[in-house]
């Protein structure tokens, strides 16, 4: 029997990725952030959400993208990524923000390991969505890479 989860898609420089939506806490439109002193490239700095605190990631410098100027389809997204036992509050930037799509879990694939335009090792593996391809995000490896601090935030 197939096992049907959902993810959040989003665009980043022509490619389609998806998230796990069990871990996506909101959507936000783009807001100035907070510059945060030595912090790496990356790291574009904090935002508040009510109260809390959240580091955001410009996902494109992450993987190894270009750089790209914020439109009106730009957006936030807040997410809770497990690590190290703990649940971890970070917000990722991403050109735009598609859907929730249901993905047949016994269809994705593992990443090809030929190279590329982004670190494979981010990846958890490719899935389908009739003939779209959808590259799905393995937070916590995505997370861990580079040292980044943050500050754990509680489960919602």
């Amino acid at each position: 029997m197939a096992e049907i989860n959902q993810y959040l898609t989003l665009g980043l420089d022509k490619e389609v990725f998806g998230i796990g939506i069990r871990n996506v806490r909101e959507i936000l439109d783009l807001r100035p952030i907070t510059r945060l002193p030595h912090a790496p490239e990356f790291l574009l700095g904090m935002i508040d959400v009510r109260g809390s605190g959240y580091p955001i990631v410009d996902l494109r410098i992450k993987l190894g993208l270009p750089a790209a100027v914020p439109t009106e389809a730009t957006r936030i997204i807040i997410l809770d990524v497990p690590m190290n036992g703990r649940t971890l509050g970070v917000g990722f930037v991403a050109d735009c923000v598609f859907e929730v799509t249901d993905i047949d879990e016994s269809l994705i694939e593992a990443p090809p390991n030929v190279g590329g335009r982004w670190k494979s090792d981010y990846i958890a593996g490719i899935g389908r969505k009739g003939d779209k391809f959808i590259i799905v995000f393995d937070l916590a490896r995505l997370m861990a890479s580079d040292g980044m601090p943050m500050s754990p935030q509680a489960a919602a």
